[in-house]
């Protein structure tokens, strides 16, 4: 865990928290320093909706899980 006072490691522990690889770490820690703030959003707000993408593949993925889930429910109710 960075110090407090370590802005670039915090940056970049959040970048890794947020589930970016270490190249893509690398890319925004330079475009960071590099003060590139228009790129440095874009490449975030990619990074979001590619994660974002995941979380709707996953709530589709629990709803098919859910619906199987109350019609086997529903079927030993009857049995």
């Amino acid at each position: 865990m960075p110090e407090a006072s370590d802005t670039k490691g915090i940056f970049c522990q959040n970048l890794i928290d947020a589930g970016c690889g270490p190249e893509l770490v690398r890319h925004c820690a330079a475009l960071a320093q590099q003060k590139e703030t228009a790129e440095l959003m874009r490449v975030l707000s990619h990074h979001r909706r590619i994660l974002l993408d995941a979380v709707h593949q996953n709530e589709k993925r629990i709803d098919c899980l859910d619906y199987l889930i109350y019609h086997l429910e529903k079927q030993n109710q009857n049995h």
